[in-house]
């Protein structure tokens, strides 16, 4: 019984070795692809518009194959799952090298967008089945940290090889590695079973996630999700004339993220899911704040607030849900960050708005050129305030919910 339970922690060991493979594969995909974009604008003639359709095809995949992975989970496994993902990472990447066309990119950026969905769909149950209690926030946070922890190595890789006048192409082969990695690690080994049979049963998932728990968890998960990719995507952008560096405040952002969630099962440990998710969303806030109001060095100071901020968001939404409401099983999971990935989408145009409206007020008022451009983005900045602070209320109300009312019987 013994070497029984021995062998199953060594799979389950290099499941997870395998998973973060596989997020890192999603990182450098995400990374890489942006830092080649003007490359690939430039060799294949696009427009600016175009380039925007080529990368919305990894945003549309992503919460595609996360959902139908979390309907089929139960019956496929995730083993299937993730060998599909394989499938359509290689395929993808190929294809973006070799296709050298519009309608080929989109094709080849739609199947990587599914291979990262897949990821997904498939690692999150599994890492929530494999563990127990602490230990599954720890290996979800630990999980977790591989995407802005690849986002960095990407970024780093894109620039040297950039800088060093080496085609689009040959970054693009760089994200085949963690790719076949990831592949080597998975082939042969078994899958655990789902803690619970209810969390097997795809009925017992739909009841479980019409609870009032579960569905007051999605409002927050798309407000979390908006909070932590609004700001990252258009920082760039709104502090380009600030005075600091967007893609070194980007660089920190991440790499603080990525640090801080390899510490998540000790925070957690201590404070709970629901303490951890409030302190996010209050330094959030600040960060936020910060970023709408201050220049220079002090951009950097609002760049640590952030990412302290956001960096528990993602894994424990997913772990509240894993530990607090199992029976939604890996359709859960799996809605719950197709949601988040569908509320980034859908806030991004939002934004963009925001930014053109505050542009002509600027301009209204007499601004012009690099203080036009900033007043704009801090005011974009202000209005972003409101989503982590809506949370503080939220998670303020989860927290005395979760306190008074036991769970099991909030979901039964």
């Amino acid at each position: 019984m013994k070497t029984s339970s021995n062998e199953s922690n060594a799979t389950n060991k290099k499941l997870f070795y395998a998973s973060c493979f596989a997020l890192i594969t999603t990182a450098l995909s995400f990374s890489i692809r942006a830092g080649i974009l003007p490359q690939l604008g430039e060799e294949l003639n696009l427009s600016g518009e175009q380039l925007g359709y080529i990368n919305m095809m990894w945003f549309l995949g992503f919460p595609i194959s996360m959902v139908i992975g979390g309907l089929i989970y139960n019956t496929v496994g995730g083993k299937v799952i993730m060998q599909f993902a394989f499938l359509a990472h290689a395929i993808g990447i190929i294809m973006t090298i070799y296709s050298g066309s519009y309608v080929g990119l989109l094709i080849s950026t739609l199947l990587i967008g599914l291979g990262n969905g897949c990821t997904e769909a498939a690692c999150n149950p599994m890492i929530a089945d494999a563990y127990e209690g602490n230990m599954m926030s720890k290996m979800m946070n630990r999980f977790h940290m591989w995407f802005p922890g690849g986002i960095v190595i990407g970024a780093l890789v894109s620039k040297f090889m950039t800088d060093g006048g080496l085609s689009w192409q040959t970054q693009i082969w760089v994200i085949i590695i963690p790719t076949l990695i990831y592949a080597y690690l998975f082939f042969g080994k078994s899958w655990p079973k789902a803690k619970t049979q209810e969390a097997a049963s795809l009925s017992n998932n739909l009841k479980a996630m019409a609870s009032p728990l579960f569905i007051f968890m999605i409002v927050c998960m798309a407000l979390t999700a908006i909070s932590e990719f609004g700001p990252q995507q258009w920082t760039s952008i709104i502090l380009s004339k600030s005075g600091a560096d967007p893609m070194l405040i980007l660089a920190l952002i991440t790499g603080l993220m990525a640090v801080a969630r390899f510490f998540g099962g000790d925070v957690v440990k201590k404070f709970d899911q629901t303490g951890v998710l409030l302190g996010s969303a209050v330094l959030a806030t600040i960060g936020v704040f910060l970023f709408s109001t201050q220049t220079g060095g002090m951009a950097y100071v609002a760049a640590v607030f952030f990412a302290l901020g956001v960096a528990y968001f993602w894994p424990n939404m997913l772990g509240f849900i894993a530990d607090k409401i199992p029976k939604s099983g890996a359709l859960g999971l799996s809605i719950v960050g197709a949601i988040g990935m569908f509320s980034s989408s859908m806030f991004q145009p939002i934004i963009g708005g925001w930014i053109d409206s505050d542009k002509a007020t600027a301009a209204a008022s007499g601004l012009t050129g690099d203080e036009l451009e900033l007043a704009a983005g801090q005011a974009t900045l202000a209005t972003m305030t409101i989503f982590p602070a809506i949370l503080i209320v939220l998670f303020i109300i989860l927290f005395i919910w979760v306190k008074k009312i036991k769970v099991k019987e909030v979901v039964s």
